[in-house]
């Protein structure tokens, strides 16, 4: 069950999409479903995440994505708590999320489902 505020998600670095993908299919059997050219989610990993590969998008470091059931409710509590909205609420297939720096800098996302 989805609970507010817990890690969800982690999207990671795609550089050469099909090669990561091989990759931890071979060496892990973890499956992943495709969301156009530059996203592949992956699944029977322990924890659910996606690989980003599109050059104007790819994170930097590994992005931890927490979940929220009311997502304006939790940006409200982000920002009064401090944390800085790097991206603000915006659409992806399967839901929406806003994206905000920390108070050491680190990138972080939240998201609900549609």
């Amino acid at each position: 069950m989805r609970e507010d505020g817990k890690i969800d998600y982690v999207e990671l670095p795609g550089g050469d999409l099909a090669a990561t993908k091989s990759f931890y299919s071979q060496a892990f059997g973890w499956r992943f479903t495709d969301y156009g050219p530059t996203y592949a989610a992956f699944g029977e990993s322990g924890l659910d995440g996606g690989f980003q590969a599109d050059p104007e998008q790819v994170p930097a470091a590994p992005l931890v994505v927490l979940f929220a059931k009311d997502l304006e409710a939790m940006l409200a509590k982000v920002t009064a708590a401090g944390g800085e909205i790097v991206k603000p609420i915006f659409s992806f297939p399967g839901g929406r999320r806003f994206h905000f720096r920390d108070p050491s800098g680190n990138e972080l996302a939240v998201f609900t489902e549609d």
